[in-house]
This record gives structure tokens, sequence and C-alpha cells, in this order.
């Protein structure tokens, strides 16, 4: 299994609003898209947070080159800046246990 943990710090309530909108595209595209397993939303310390678990990394890089993906990773610096961290796994963390690998490696983007 491959988890990926991204974090995005908006700017302010227009960069909120809009994470809101590209994150409500994207998502719908993932939770169609082959692998996915896990699929979930919080909010952290000023980060908007998206947890994903997928079967493989190859499915997650598929669904990464996906148009709705794309799109919104192109307005990220509209949205604000984030973090990201992916690993492989051979079972499904619970979100607090990715959160914290998070917080210990992610890296900006």
């Amino acid at each position: 299994m491959y988890v990926s943990v991204t974090g995005i710090k908006p700017k302010g309530l227009t960069g909120w609003l809009r994470f809101l909108v590209y994150n409500y595209s994207a998502s719908k595209v993932a939770k169609k898209a082959d692998g996915l397993l896990v699929s979930e939303f919080s909010s952290r310390n000023s980060f908007l947070h998206t947890f994903t678990v997928w079967k493989s990394k190859n499915d997650m890089l598929a669904y990464r080159s996906s148009p709705a993906h794309l799109n919104a990773m192109k307005k990220l610096s509209k949205i604000g800046s984030g973090k990201i961290y992916g690993y492989e796994t051979n079972e499904t963390p619970s979100w607090e246990d990715a959160y914290y690998e998070w917080c210990e490696k992610a890296r900006e983007y």
C-alpha cells in the first residue's frame, strides 16, 4: 500500500475557499480512481490535509497525473504553501499515525 498525506497552509480565507473548490473536484475523481482505499480530509494547526491510501504507488501516480489533480496543483500558489509525505506500508495506518509521519518527514513543495 502507498500512503499520501498532503498539508496546505492557505493564504487567508480566499486560499481556504480555493482549496475547498479544487479539493472537491480532485476528490470526486480520486474516489473513482483505481486502487484508492481511503480518502479523508482534515484541518490541523492551520493546515488543510488530504490523507489517501492506495493499493500501490503506481495507482497513486496514475491519479496524480489526472486532469483534476493537475489543475488543482496549478492553482497551489494561489491557495497557499504546502508539505507532502508519501510512504509504503503493509497495512492501512490510522489518520493519527499518518499525520505523525507527515509532521516528522514532510517536505515542502
